[in-house]
């Protein structure tokens, strides 16, 4: 069951990476409702570094994030396929998904908006459970 449980929640991660990413480069979703601040960030750069602007950094933010639930699920859903036993007897590898997903949680909840926060929270449950039957169960 914690199996299942794992991969359901990665796979949240991965599918709300993917779209977040498809949306990033071949949507206009993360474009201003006001076309006037949409150009003001493709025209100012940050005070870090005028070596981009604030849109290109705003992209590429994006983008990074995407990758972030697309990687750990790329990277746990085989570990969980064929070599679970590695997740079962590592409190590390059993435990890093739930923290991941926690920290995107708090981001979704203060930051962004409902959709991710409901997505992020059912997979934190998912983890939370799996490293519960990890634990106590098994």
């Amino acid at each position: 069951m914690a199996e299942i449980l794992m991969i359901l929640g990665v796979s949240i991660l991965g599918i709300l990476g993917s779209v977040h990413l498809i949306f990033t480069f071949f949507s206009r979703n993360f474009e201003a409702r006001d076309p006037a601040l949409t150009e003001a960030m493709k025209q100012g750069a940050p005070v870090i570094s005028d070596e981009t602007t604030v849109w290109k950094a705003w992209i590429g933010f994006n983008a990074s994030h995407s990758l972030g639930g697309i990687f750990l699920a790329a990277l746990y859903i085989p570990l969980i396929l064929f070599h679970f036993e590695i997740i079962e007897n590592s409190l590390w590898f059993s435990s890093v998904p739930l923290a991941a997903s926690l920290v995107y949680v708090f981001l979704a909840k203060k930051y962004w908006f409902n959709v991710p926060f409901y997505g992020i929270s059912l997979a934190s449950l998912c983890f939370a459970a799996a490293l519960f039957l990890n634990i106590f169960i098994f």
